[in-house]
């Protein structure tokens, strides 16, 4: 219909695939959570902070998530899109629950540990 008026109009609509191409794949890449980011956060017991790396992986239809932090490494699985990530952590014999939304280029979460009562936070910066 638009074309129709435009070209009654002596207007003639002109395709761009090569950048509708380039706009899609660049989408595309910012949407999936896969990468590396650097990580900021909150510990829910006593609000004290920490920083650090952690890396996503996709492992099929679900991700796998690796936060290093202090020395420290924290292994858990993810459930999501480009919109959220749900995952389950462990890191010996602790094991907690995290929920993140997209925020730019970024995630930004909360967690907890298991049988935790108070929330901490987390803001990822993909690198």
């Amino acid at each position: 219909m638009l074309a129709h008026m435009l070209q009654a109009k002596g207007l003639v609509m002109r395709p761009l695939p090569a950048a509708v191409a380039l706009m899609m794949a660049v989408g595309a890449a910012f949407a999936d959570p896969v990468g590396t980011y650097g990580v900021s956060g909150t510990n829910p017991n006593d609000g004290s902070t920490y920083s650090g790396a952690v890396r996503v992986e996709r492992t099929n239809e679900t991700y796998r998530v690796v936060w290093t932090i202090g020395g420290q490494r924290y292994v858990g699985t993810a459930i999501g899109n480009d919109q959220f990530l749900a995952v389950s952590y462990r890191s010996g014999n602790e094991t907690g629950l995290a929920l993140y939304g997209r925020d730019g280029d970024g995630w930004k979460g909360i967690w907890t540990y298991e049988g935790g009562q108070k929330l901490g936070s987390e803001i990822w910066q993909r690198q």
